[in-house]
């Protein structure tokens, strides 16, 4: 009947389904391999297609002649393909987009389905896990590179040995300056890395006897000689036992019990004058700082004298070591004696601790350094060259700008967890102990090590007038955080040393004083400011052209390293800067009610109604026992005679002792200069206490000018006294 809708049977359905697949395959070239497959996905596309019977007159007569029977409508579009696909079947293909768009229907269907809530709270997880993949990655891949290299250096390390022991001078063994160390030959090595350490012949004679005792010494050093043909066990620092090869030269053996100071004791000290009312005063205060530490914290790194017990942070008596020069200084001699038994006895740098590479050279290496030419000990030059060989590792990066902590019993050096970066103040404050370690041993390796970095600080880009910014780059050894510029923390002992290596050095490396000359006008140019009411001069910091009228405690070095330059024939305008800026640090302390200085302190610039100078907000307003502030009263008086600069030390001495005395032992730092009836002990004695303020404070009051005088020694950042090379 014209026009009636006919329901298909499943025999024409069949017989449809058949039609299709025969027009699917190719008629010239059968398809081969994997029919099963090729079934599978047909009878899967047929299954799913909507198919449509239309025996409607006008399709029946448009599709006269193609066949009886009512004609099937499948909604599968074949697409044609022009890529490497174009020989698979249509059929292949169609079902291949129907599977994937029926499963992206489906997740959109559920997607939907979701309300705005939850579809946003899967996205931000989503894209947060996706933010920490990519910083993690970034910070494996740093970890990564530095650890491979760091390991590659370790293994480098192993094989090779360098004696502890001074090798004999032939033709003096006192030469008179730097350069006739620099002309002795140096001994040849074949493998590269740091030198192992604590290396004697095995069974030969006592520790404590090649320390203490100057024959036991020699007879050793004539038994080795006795043998220096023969083949020899030697022990590494690692406890490996390894036999020189044959094509390696043996260790040359210095005589430990024949090393003098090159620079003699005596050109920089001598047995100063009875001391003084003040300066007995000063001696009082350490005597009782040391008995808490005696007490409560022997052979620790730091004394808390309140709850009378300890601190560690490398675990190496850093306050003891602080300390040695200043006990010789003051005259405390059986105090210095106990002290050194200590150090014979009980320093072993044998330990599987990391050590910040800044902290660990200016207190540990610069302390026995002083200590040995104060005193003309040995024991404390041959303990500076094993600490000294332990730090080595840390400059083995690709820039040879040092990895900030190094470990003094693995040698594997590393930057801080949280950056790759290493701070600008740390890896150029150490360059006076290298450089004199190696003066005194002739092993050229420290000093190049360290002139390395100061090269390449002098070369790079990213300065302003002289100034550098606060990090530098392990990997790349370029500055990084551009454009913020400080004399505080993380950068001020760089400009100090700058100075002091050209005064070290006999006043001859020109680059580094025409670093410092430029320093000193770029801080004129960008970082002085006044306060008001009272005009003080003050420096404060720069970030991204943005002035802050903030200044770091430890900015009061500034006047005292100007005075000093001065001394040494730089412009007179330095002083009149050093003048202004010592005013200003004393009166950060005197303007606080304790007397003392907050850690960091802001100047108002412009006038206001009972405002002081000198403002302080809650969190920076403890005092440390920091030195600065004496260390400059030292150097400006030294320079101008001023008596007023040892009164304003001996107020900040009475005011530590007003409020920072412990009656058991010992000073407390504490956290409020503001407060003089609670200043809230922090329960901590830091090493520099009785390491540089109180020996800054004894050589202010001292009436002999030349008690280590300005024109033979230079002082390290730790207030460590070392001497000039070549005085002018």
């Amino acid at each position: 009947m014209v026009g009636e809708r006919v329901v298909p049977r499943p025999e024409r359905l069949e017989r449809a389904g058949r039609g299709l697949r025969a027009q699917s395959q190719p008629r010239t070239q059968p398809q081969q391999g994997r029919p099963f497959f090729r079934s599978g996905v047909l009878r899967f596309t047929f299954r799913h297609a909507r198919v449509t019977p239309d025996l409607a007159p006008r399709d029946r007569a448009q599709n006269s002649g193609k066949g009886d029977g009512p004609q099937l409508k499948a909604d599968v579009t074949a697409t044609k393909d022009t890529s490497s696909n174009r020989s698979q079947p249509a059929p292949v293909r169609e079902s291949a987009g129907c599977l994937q768009g029926c499963r992206c229907a489906r997740f959109s269907d559920k997607w939907k389905q979701l309300s705005r809530l939850q579809r946003n709270v899967i996205l931000f997880v989503l894209g947060f896990l996706i933010l920490c993949g990519f910083l993690y990655s970034l910070q494996v891949s740093d970890q990564w590179k530095a650890l491979s290299g760091s390991r590659a250096e370790v293994e480098k390390m192993k094989l090779e040995v360098l004696p502890v022991l001074p090798a004999p001078q032939k033709e003096s063994a006192e030469p008179e300056g730097f350069a006739d160390i620099l002309s002795q030959k140096r001994q040849r090595h074949l493998r590269r890395g740091p030198p192992h350490l604590q290396i004697r012949p095995p069974n030969t004679v006592s520790k404590d006897g090649m320390q203490d005792d100057a024959k036991e010494r020699e007879a050793a050093l004539g038994k080795a000689q006795q043998e220096e043909n023969t083949q020899r066990t030697v022990i590494s620092w690692r406890g490996a036992v390894i036999e020189p090869e044959q094509a390696t030269e043996p260790p040359s053996k210095r005589a430990e019990a024949s090393i003098k100071p090159l620079f003699l004791a005596s050109r920089i000290w001598k047995e100063p004058a009875p001391p003084n009312e003040r300066q007995k005063g000063v001696i009082e205060a350490f005597l009782h700082a040391w008995k808490g530490y005696q007490k409560f914290a022997w052979g620790h790194d730091e004394l808390k004298p309140v709850s009378k017990t300890f601190s560690e942070w490398f675990g190496l008596g850093l306050t003891l070591i602080d300390a040695l020069d200043t006990m010789w200084i003051l005259g405390l001699k059986q105090e210095f004696k106990e002290a050194r038994k200590w150090v014979s006895e009980n320093l072993d740098f044998q330990k599987n601790v990391d050590v910040n590479l800044f902290e660990s050279t200016i207190r540990i290496l610069g302390g026995l350094l002083s200590a040995y030419h104060l005193s003309g000990d040995s024991l404390f030059l041959s303990k500076a060259e094993d600490f000294g060989n332990r730090l080595m590792p840390a400059f083995t990066t690709p820039s040879k700008i040092p990895y900030s902590d190094v470990n003094i019993g693995t040698g594997f050096a590393h930057s801080p967890q949280w950056t790759s970066d290493s701070t600008v103040a740390e890896v150029t404050s150490i360059q006076l102990e290298f450089r004199e370690l190696s003066r005194l041993t002739g092993i050229k390796k420290f000093q190049e090590a360290v002139e390395e970095v100061t090269k390449h600080i002098h070369s790079l880009s990213g300065k302003k007038d002289g100034l550098v910014p606060m990090f530098i780059n392990t990997n790349s050894g370029l500055f990084t955080h551009p454009g913020v510029f400080t004399l505080g923390a993380r950068a001020d002992s760089y400009y100090e040393y700058l100075l002091k290596q050209w005064i070290q050095g006999g006043k001859k490396e020109t680059q580094l004083l025409e670093d410092y000359v430029r320093a000193i006008e770029g801080i004129k140019a960008h970082l002085l400011r006044q306060s008001q009411p009272r005009k003080l001069t003050f420096v404060g910091e720069l970030a991204h052209g943005r002035f802050s009228a903030k200044m770091d405690h430890l900015v009061c070095f500034l006047p005292g390293t100007l005075a000093l330059g001065v001394h040494h024939g730089l412009p007179a305008d330095h002083m009149d800067l050093a003048r202004a800026l010592m005013e200003t640090c004393y009166q950060m302390n005197q303007q606080m009610e304790t007397g003392l200085s907050p850690e960091i302190a802001h100047f108002n610039m412009y006038p206001r109604a009972d405002h002081k100078d000198v403002e302080v907000k809650p969190a920076d307003r403890h005092n440390l026992l920091r030195p600065e502030t004496v260390e400059s009263l030292f150097y400006l008086y030294r320079v101008t005679k001023d008596r007023k600069y040892q009164d304003w030390g001996w107020e900040i001495l009475q005011s530590f002792n007003k409020y920072t005395r412990v009656p058991s032992g010992g000073y407390s730092s504490i956290n409020n200069v503001q407060n003089s009836h609670k200043p809230e002990p922090r329960d901590k004695m830091e090493s520099f206490f009785v390491g540089e303020t109180l020996k800054y404070l004894y050589l202010l009051f001292s009436d002999d000018l030349e008690l280590l005088g300005l024109d033979t020694c230079v002082f390290n950042t730790e207030a460590h006294p070392l001497p000039i090379w070549s005085p002018a």
